[in-house]
């Protein structure tokens, strides 16, 4: 009795050592597949849930499969990252272990892609500041005014229009400075920025707020399939 419990425990632990061994060479393999049929730039860090694991391989099912992407995975500026879940993602076994993914269905991918307050700072201008601040964000920028460097402070507010993001400030405060009110609001101006998004998997635009890193896009996408490359 002792021995088949020594048994059944060595043959449990094997088990679960194959499944771990499993997970690794599938993520590998289904970044690589990611990277081809997704239009990515560099391959994508993949995790993939669920266990246990092997029945997922053999059914070529993966029921939770979660990527972080980096601005060079995207082919986007620095500062530019993204975190996708893809909910049933179909991929078969002989297809993964020969390397001929064609197409990857997919039942469900809900994606967020933060663009850093440092990327957008940096399209306004390098001595452009943006922090959160309630539900929109306050900018500080100087400009030039009637040849003086004058410190513009304002909140404003971050919207979708389209595929793009749009900060819009109403008004702005000079610090220091007198200047007229017509003045003041087309210095304002500056602050603006309408800059054009690129969500990967061809997810649809959902929702926008600005977060503690930066500026966080949703998107999602039904039913959808990978075939680009």
């Amino acid at each position: 009795m002792k021995a088949l419990l020594v048994t059944l425990v060595v043959l449990l632990v094997l088990a679960v050592v194959a499944d771990r061994i499993a997970v690794g060479v599938a993520e590998d393999r289904v970044a690589e597949a990611i990277e081809q049929r997704g239009d990515l730039a560099a391959t994508p860090d993949v995790d993939i849930d669920g266990w246990p694991f092997l029945t997922q391989v053999v059914a070529g099912d993966y029921e939770d499969v979660r990527i972080r992407l980096s601005a060079a995975d995207l082919g986007q500026p620095e500062g530019t990252t993204a975190d996708v879940r893809l909910s049933g993602l179909h991929v078969p076994l002989s297809d993964l272990v020969g390397g001929s993914v064609e197409q990857i269905p997919v039942d469900r991918i809900d994606g967020t892609v933060t663009l850093s307050y440092e990327l957008l700072s940096r399209e306004l201008g390098t001595d452009t500041t943006l922090v959160p601040e309630g539900d929109g964000l306050r900018l500080t920028k100087t400009v030039r005014v009637l040849g003086q460097d004058v410190p513009l402070t304002a909140v404003g507010t971050v919207t979708l229009d389209g595929q793009d993001l749009v900060i819009a400030v109403d008004d702005a405060e000079v610090a220091g400075v007198d200047l007229p009110g017509a003045v003041v609001r087309a210095a304002s101006d500056a602050l603006d920025l309408r800059y054009g998004l690129a969500l990967p998997f061809g997810l649809e635009l959902t929702g926008i707020s600005p977060g503690e890193d930066g500026v966080l896009v949703t998107g999602g996408a039904v039913d959808t399939v990978l075939s680009g490359g």
